[in-house]
């Protein structure tokens, strides 16, 4: 796989039996470029999902959550990329329809089995014909070694795909906590993968803008949807380009059950907890790949009264246009930081009690200038790659992290010249 001639590296995507994948180009803006995606779940596999809470939600959105919510098991997944599908109507949902018509035809299951998912310009109806054309050819591709080319089929102006695969020993239900013989230990074992798609219009409400997990794990659908819920509020609802929410956002997750684990009550925070190092990964590689990005920041509060306190000043200093630029351009302007803060709307903020240090080094403390700073350190640890920004708030015990950008002249050139 390639993109822009450079060869695409991921790590190692381990296949979950019983959840197959296929890509092919339907020519949705060009042929030659993947941009169709099948994904078939097996029977009896637990689904889960979160979309978008952005009110112009698109209209696969509309048609996946109605599909998701009726009495019919969820068996096949479509993507296309290129075209959201979004602001179009009426028409955007009766095309989203025969799109998943059609897959229910060629697979002889219910519509309401289909779930669909787009991606792309907002504003222009789907090439319709070349999507029902495509069905049987993303079909005929389905394997569950299919990760690889899904994850590039999902990418938009993602400059690289990206995915991730991790593999845990959890307590088993099955086999009970005491079992520690190797054959056991083995039984015990799941494995989840995961591919997503995001580098721009990036500050999710409860999704990412496009992510597809699963696991062979057994979950019935009801603890699924409370695993993803947790692990989303600290992976991708943590993340932020540009403060913009997409119109399409979706994160699904899908259990097959083909492992020998069953995930209840007994060890359900341990499958969370894998759950959540995946999530975690997924979305700080979105953020590495942001659009135009050189660098990667990190804004950690401490010392906040509540949690709701510490993400409100962590998103406000990492959507400030004038921080993120300072950023980029490797520009020590503490000053832009300390500005954002008290701007987050924080109740009797003593400015006094505030503190901050990037990476690791003391710029503020208590409210003004710290001793030991210089222009020539400030500088030193700008130019840094990874960026972390530590603010104490010196009012409470609580504390958040939010994932950011910097912020130059390439992200405005892409997204200048995003439809010409």
């Amino acid at each position: 796989m390639k993109v822009d001639d450079k060869v695409i590296k991921l790590p190692h995507l381990k296949s979950i039996s019983g959840f197959e994948l296929g890509t092919v180009s339907a020519g949705v803006k060009e042929f030659g470029r993947p941009d169709f995606v099948m994904m078939r779940l097996t029977k009896g596999s637990g689904i889960a999902a979160i979309f978008t809470r952005n009110a112009f939600c698109a209209a696969p959105v509309s048609v996946a959550k109605k599909s998701l919510y009726s009495n019919h098991p969820t068996q096949y997944l479509i993507v296309n990329t290129g075209n959201a599908n979004a602001g179009t109507g009426s028409r955007g949902i009766e095309d989203a329809e025969a799109v998943c018509a059609e897959v229910a035809k060629c697979m002889g299951v219910p519509i309401e089995s289909v779930l669909p998912f787009s991606t792309g310009v907002i504003g222009e109806y789907l090439p319709l014909t070349n999507l029902l054309l495509a069905v049987p050819m993303v079909a005929a591709n389905l394997s569950e070694k299919g990760w690889y080319s899904a994850a590039q089929g999902i990418m938009t102006t993602d400059t690289r795909p990206k995915g991730a695969s991790v593999q845990q020993i959890i307590p088993s239900v099955n086999l009970g906590k005491d079992a520690i013989c190797e054959d056991a230990l083995k039984a015990s074992q799941i494995t989840i993968t995961g591919i997503a798609k995001g580098s721009g219009m990036i500050r999710p409400d409860m999704a990412t803008l496009l992510g597809f997990i699963a696991t062979d794990a057994k979950v019935e659908s009801k603890l699924l949807d409370r695993a993803l819920r947790l692990v989303a509020e600290k992976s991708f609802n943590r993340i932020t380009v540009d403060g913009d929410t997409s119109t399409n956002d979706s994160l699904v997750l899908v259990a097959t059950g083909h492992s020998n684990v069953v995930v209840d009550e007994v060890n359900f925070y341990d499958f969370v907890h894998c759950l959540e190092m995946l999530c975690v990964t997924l979305a700080k590689e979105c953020i590495r790949d942001g659009e135009g990005a050189k660098k990667f920041v990190t804004i950690e509060i401490i010392g906040a009264l509540t949690e709701g306190e510490a993400r409100s000043v962590a998103y406000t200093v990492a959507e400030s246009p004038l921080v993120k630029t300072a950023i980029g351009a490797s520009d020590p302007n503490w000053g832009r930081i300390l500005a954002a803060i008290g701007r987050a709307n924080i109740n009797e903020l003593d400015i006094n009690k505030v503190s901050i240090a990037i990476n690791g080094e003391d710029i503020v403390r208590f409210g003004t200038r710290a001793a030991t700073y210089s222009e020539e350190i400030g500088v030193c640890l700008m130019r840094e790659d990874d960026v972390q920004i530590r603010i104490d708030l010196g009012r409470g015990g609580c504390a958040e992290t939010v994932w950011t950008t910097d912020l130059g002249h390439e992200y405005v050139r892409i997204n200048a010249e995003y439809r010409t």
